[in-house]
């Protein structure tokens, strides 16, 4: 009967070790899934306010300055509505948070047949035929975003997602 007792608690400390073994890849597999979906959100997120934000400047004329709303799809990008105030360098910011921790206003870049500062030629013109018209594109770019990690168990600290942008025709 002594020996069964033994027997058995060798048998619980096996399944201990084990248990400890396989644990740590286990957890290591956990953390690495929710990070990768992490990542995928906020790269999801992003491309969609990029989006949005093209579609409502595709809808007007970028030489009208005066209804010309290029602030509004920088606040779009960036909070998800489009009214905003410029953050102040210290304190809370008026507007909110950002979609995605880390997406600035100053991330936003706007490239169109007016705004190309900042488009290191990206942005262009299309010409169909030469006796056509020319069909005017707006592109939004958010760039040097970078990545915000959840769990901080993987060095993924100083990751830069590469250009998120999205072009459409204007309609004028």
């Amino acid at each position: 009967m002594r020996s069964h007792r033994q027997s058995m608690r060798r048998m619980q400390g096996a399944v201990a070790v084990e248990f400890a073994l396989l644990a740590v890849p286990l957890i290591t597999l956990l953390l690495g899934i929710a990070e990768f979906g992490h990542a995928f959100y906020q790269y999801n997120t992003v491309v969609k306010s990029v989006r949005d934000a093209t579609r409502l400047l595709s809808t007007f004329d970028p030489t009208d300055t005066a209804d010309y709303p290029i602030d509004d799809a920088r606040c779009l990008v960036v909070y998800g509505k489009r009214n905003c105030v410029p953050p102040p360098a210290t304190g809370p910011d008026p507007n909110g948070t950002p979609l995605v921790d880390g997406l600035q206003l100053n991330m936003v870049v706007v490239c169109d047949q007016v705004n190309t500062t900042g488009c290191n030629g990206q942005y262009k013109n299309v010409q169909t035929t030469p006796a056509a018209e020319t069909i005017n594109l707006v592109q939004v770019t958010v760039t040097g975003y970078p990545y915000s990690q959840i769990t901080g168990y993987f060095p993924l600290r100083g990751l830069v997602f590469g250009d998120i942008s999205c072009v459409m025709r204007q309609v004028l």
